[in-house]
């Protein structure tokens, strides 16, 4: 099964797709290349990046400082990197596609 996220050694890498100026932030299943993320912040200097950051964040449970947008910063598909055990982070993960994924 293909899925959208990667495991590394100091965490997870995933894809996310967002749409901005939602009616609220939601993070959810996606695709087998992305997860969706649904924020309410417009794409306006750098707002949905940062919604998005504090999204995954929180979706992840970790601090803020260990999620980094790795690529994408101007489009709507994006790449974070989000630190901490990976094995545990990858559970998240899949939880939002009702199975699990051994990296």
């Amino acid at each position: 099964m293909t899925v959208p996220w990667q495991e590394t050694e100091d965490g997870i890498r995933i894809a996310v797709r967002v749409t901005p100026r939602a009616s609220r932030d939601a993070f959810a299943a996606g695709t087998a290349d992305h997860f969706s993320a649904r924020l309410a912040a417009p794409p306006v200097d750098g707002a949905a990046n940062a919604a998005l950051l504090e999204l995954a964040a929180r979706t992840f449970g970790v601090p803020k400082r260990d999620v980094v947008l790795t690529s994408g910063e101007t489009s709507r598909l994006k790449r974070l990197a989000i630190a901490g055990d990976a094995s545990a982070l990858a559970a998240i993960a899949a939880t939002f596609y009702g199975a699990s994924h051994d990296g």
